[in-house]
C-alpha cells in the first residue's frame, strides 16, 4: 500500500457517529494510510431484521476495492453479512461502539506494514 493511498471502512448505524468522531481525532489517518468512513443504515428497523438491508451493506462492501473492514454492532445479521464479508475477504469488527471498533482498525492499519495486500494484514492484525 503507498503512503498517502486512501482506504474505507464501512460502518452500520447506530456506530458511524461514534466512527467518525474516533477517525476525526486521528486525523482521518492510520499511520501514513488515509482512512474514511463510509455510512450504511441500520439493519434494524421498527425492532425487526431486515435480511435484504444486511446483504446490501455487505455487498456494498464488497464492491469497494479499497474497503478493508466492516464495522457492525453484535446481533442477529451478522450472520447474514459474514459469509458476504468472507467472500471478499474482509475482515469484520463487531462491538457495541463505534469509537472503539475504530480505534482498534485504525490500530491494525498502522500495525499491518506496506507489504501486500493491506486487506489481508488488517484481517491478520484482527484476529
Amino acid at each position: 500500500m503507498e503512503a498517502g493511498a486512501t482506504v474505507r471502512a464501512y460502518v452500520v448505524q447506530p456506530l458511524c457517529a461514534g466512527a467518525e468522531q474516533q477517525l476525526q481525532d486521528a486525523g482521518g489517518r492510520a499511520g501514513e494510510v488515509h482512512v474514511q468512513a463510509i455510512c450504511l443504515p441500520s439493519v434494524e428497523s421498527d425492532g425487526q431484521l431486515k435480511l435484504a438491508r444486511a446483504g446490501a451493506n455487505a455487498r456494498r462492501a464488497t464492491e469497494d476495492s479499497t474497503a478493508v473492514a466492516f464495522i457492525e454492532a453484535p446481533g442477529p445479521g451478522n450472520q447474514f453479512a459474514e459469509p458476504i464479508l468472507e467472500s471478499a475477504e474482509i475482515p469484520s469488527i463487531h462491538d457495541s461502539s463505534g469509537t472503539k471498533a475504530m480505534a482498534q482498525l485504525l490500530r491494525a492499519i498502522d500495525n499491518a506494514g506496506t507489504s501486500g495486500s493491506l486487506r489481508a494484514s488488517v484481517a491478520s492484525e484482527l484476529e
